[in-house]
């Protein structure tokens, strides 16, 4: 009926799970920082932005590296379809603000 699971197998699925541990509490740390840091006002303003940013920056590579198995050493395919989706989302935001900075040019009364 059941059939016993491979060694390697085995051993396979525990580094995946420690792998999603992993990147789970590496993900919560680096929501609940930022949180934090507005929350309790600890910076400036300006340097509170750049640390969310960073912080946000970060948090992406722990997805690719822990959630999506992507690491950029290995496949050059990865690499490609990361720069082509980063070059997507860019022109999908740029087009939005620009939109929005010429209607709210449009609505001024100045």
């Amino acid at each position: 009926m059941n059939e016993p699971i491979h060694p390697d197998a085995a051993q396979d699925e525990r580094r995946e799970l420690h792998s999603y541990r992993n990147g789970a509490g590496f993900a919560l740390v680096l929501t609940l920082v930022p949180f934090a840091l507005v929350h309790w006002h600890a910076i400036s303003r300006p340097n509170l932005l750049i640390a969310i940013s960073a912080f946000a920056l970060v948090q992406i590579c722990v997805h690719f590296r822990f959630f999506l198995h992507i690491s950029f050493s290995h496949q050059r395919e990865d690499l490609q379809l990361i720069l082509f989706s980063a070059l997507l989302l860019g022109i999908m935001v740029a087009g939005t603000v620009w939109i929005m900075a010429s209607l709210a040019q449009r609505m001024s009364m100045t």
